[in-house]
């Protein structure tokens, strides 16, 4: 789908307030497209809608979770009797969360898999469906959908482990409904986005985490401290990572990377699983930041 074919059709964006659905829904609106807002933090929302609106945009917007799943059928048959089917679907929204694996607590997973992996799962069975059935009345209609994993669904770095099993799933599902979709229909493409560490706030994912009573362990308050640390100090904006995004709809690639240079690890990922070896070290080119993780971790 081109660009100038985007003008009147309909882009749907959860975690449509900050990072990347911000600047998705801003390009989006440029481009003239009606716009289906999605997001969990109020203000946020609101601001995204009203920015939006100024810009000319047909605005729908909706504050849930994606990781509830009668919120999202109810705005999934709302989008439906409104608009249609989406032309570009967004199954964006994400938190961030770190500690090591065997301390995150059941609402620790119950949270990130619910936004990261749940979110995509729902926006992918509620919308695919309706895209296909759009698709099938009209053999001029086309579709994309973009689901947001991370380079963490391909490498797997410590002190972050419930985070890597949400976006591992996510980049699983999405290779997956590419090789589905290809089967059944010409007309609807995929792309998977796999940023690395991208100025955005995911890095504060916990303001909208609901209420929990345990406090944070010392691992969690190290991950949570390394990764404000990385995102604040990213050098590759939300607003390249979106324009490269609708680069890739436009010319149907599918994986879709804020930073190819990580690519690296990646393929020594991909050679021990080949070779059948132990998994390679994530810091034999930085000793040092492996001993200042130790050395945290243990209270040293």
């Amino acid at each position: 789908m081109s660009a100038a074919n985007w003008r009147g059709k309909t882009a749907l964006i959860t975690g449509a307030g900050s990072g990347f659905g911000l600047e998705l829904a801003r390009l989006a609106a440029r481009a003239g497209m009606r716009l289906v807002l999605v997001d969990v933090q109020a203000d946020a929302l609101a601001a995204s809608v009203a920015e939006q609106r100024a810009a000319g945009a047909l605005v729908m917007p909706f504050e849930l979770s994606v990781a509830d799943a009668n919120a999202m059928q109810a705005m999934a048959e709302q989008v439906e009797q409104q608009w249609g089917a989406p032309h570009l679907l967004f199954n964006n929204a994400g938190v961030g969360s770190g500690g090591l694996i065997w301390e995150n607590s059941l609402d620790d997973w119950q949270w990130v898999l619910g936004v990261n992996l749940m979110g995509v799962v729902h926006g992918v069975r509620l919308f695919t469906p309706m895209m296909l059935e759009a698709a099938h009345k009209d053999p001029a209609w086309r579709g994309h959908i973009v689901n947001t994993a991370s380079m963490a669904g391909l490498l797997n770095p410590p002190n972050m482990g419930v985070y890597n099993v949400s976006k591992h799933a996510v980049v699983s599902l999405t290779e997956t409904l590419h090789h589905d979709l290809s089967l059944v229909s010409e007309q609807i493409a995929v792309s998977l986005l796999c940023p690395y560490f991208v100025a955005t706030g995911i890095s504060q994912s916990h303001r909208n985490r609901p209420a929990a009573g345990q406090r944070a362990t010392r691992s969690q308050r190290v991950g949570q401290a390394m990764m404000d640390k990385a995102v604040q100090s990213g050098k590759v904006s939300a607003a390249e990572v979106a324009e490269r995004t609708f680069a890739a709809i436009a010319s149907g690639q599918f994986y879709v990377y804020s930073h190819p240079q990580a690519l690296a690890s990646v393929q020594t990922r991909m050679e021990d699983i080949v070779q059948g070896r132990t998994p390679s070290d994530p810091f034999a080119g930085r000793p040092q930041v492996r001993e200042q993780l130790r050395d945290a971790l243990r209270g040293d």
